[in-house]
């Protein structure tokens, strides 16, 4: 199998379960991949390049430290182009009062699906209503999907410890 920065974690794991540990390793935040809710939906749609995001490392860099891990050769250039947080302004409308806040991570631990968590809840709300989701982590293949869906979304990092609020609207 062919490691590059459009590999799905869940393939990866699947083809490779040994790096998994190694994962873990590299960042508590991948500890998460041991919440089986987690594994069986959003790792089947995170690429490296956005877990490398939550991680705070750079795509080529994790795909090859991965690649490295197994004694493969690393890859030169880029072979997709990387997703980077947002760096505009706040808009107009994620300054709204969110019809309701979620802790994505109290979510996982609960071994609920926070990507369907979010789905239940705009479902209750009028166009236009904003659900705020709160995590320990940049939350890019649930961004990526959500905007697939047509939704808007805005994510900014709370603080320092790499916390993040991530607006989405109906």
């Amino acid at each position: 199998m062919e490691i590059t920065p459009e590999t799905r974690i869940h393939a990866l794991l699947e083809h490779y379960p040994e790096l998994e540990s190694f994962l873990m390793k590299l960042n508590p935040k991948y500890k998460k991949l041991k919440n089986p809710v987690l594994r069986r939906t959003v790792a089947r749609i995170a690429t490296l390049s956005q877990v490398a995001k939550i991680g705070g490392y750079e795509p080529l860099e994790l795909v090859n430290l991965l690649r490295q891990k197994l004694g493969q050769e690393p890859l030169k250039a880029p072979q997709a182009k990387a997703q980077t947080k947002p760096t505009q302004a706040r808009p107009d409308w994620a300054r709204q009062a969110p019809a309701l806040t979620l802790d994505g991570n109290a979510l996982l631990d609960a071994e609920k699906n926070p990507l369907a968590e979010v789905r239940k809840a705009l479902k209750r709300f009028p166009e236009g209503s904003v659900i705020l989701l709160m995590t320990d982590f940049y939350p890019a293949p649930m961004i990526e999907t959500f905007e697939q869906e047509g939704l808007k979304v805005w994510s900014e990092e709370e603080d320092k410890k790499g916390n993040f609020k991530t607006y989405i609207r109906k």
